[in-house]
């Protein structure tokens, strides 16, 4: 496990650069996860990476025993406009989100919704997050089989308007929505796209 996470720290750092801050957070009965911060650059983005989920590979819930090797493994990544909320808050929600494969038991893919049931940071419009594609900000991690690689999903903040349309017409027809609208999905005080 440990490994895995060295690993996992040098892709991010790869990826993202140096950390400037890092917290911890342990659920009972599950692994800690940290949530590493990476400073805004030129662009004024901040990035939120979660470490510790990736330790041990998410399990179908219907399945009797959980393999301990074999099964997907991820780590999240969050990116904000900086300066403009206290979004600094998230540590804690992205934690929760990081160790729900451990106590609730899903499995976290592109297309998923989670929610936190509570704003992401104080005053934020979101409660959940829309779990995107794979492979632009960070590289898949090969691990040695039968391990599977560890995926870094970028997650898309979502207002509960918008949570609820997706449930209805799909992920895939939500991220259109944001595109041909032009929502900027780091503004981390955006109004809910139009849905009508």
């Amino acid at each position: 496990m440990a490994d895995v996470l060295a690993l996992v720290e040098a892709r991010l750092r790869d990826g993202l650069g140096e950390p400037d801050a890092r917290a911890a957070v342990t659920f009972l009965g599950t692994d800690r996860v940290e949530v590493l911060r990476f400073p805004a650059e030129s662009a004024g983005v901040v990035r939120y990476a979660t470490l510790g989920m990736s330790a041990q590979p998410m399990a179908d819930p219907t399945a009797v025993l959980a393999d301990p090797v074999k099964g997907p493994r991820a780590e999240l990544i969050l990116s904000v406009r900086g300066g403009v909320a206290d979004t600094d808050k998230v540590l804690r929600p992205l934690a929760v989100l990081a160790a729900s494969p451990q106590v609730e038991g899903v499995v976290v893919a592109p297309g998923s919704s989670l929610d936190v049931g509570e704003p992401l940071w104080p005053g934020a419009p979101f409660t959940s997050v829309l779990v995107a594609e794979p492979g632009g900000l960070v590289a898949d991690l090969e691990l040695d089989e039968p391990m599977e690689p560890v995926r870094f999903l970028p997650l898309l903040p979502m207002t509960p308007n918008e949570a609820a349309w997706k449930r209805v017409h799909g992920a895939q027809a939500l991220q259109e929505r944001w595109l041909s609208k032009g929502t900027d999905l780091r503004d981390p005080l955006r109004a809910g796209v139009a849905l009508d």
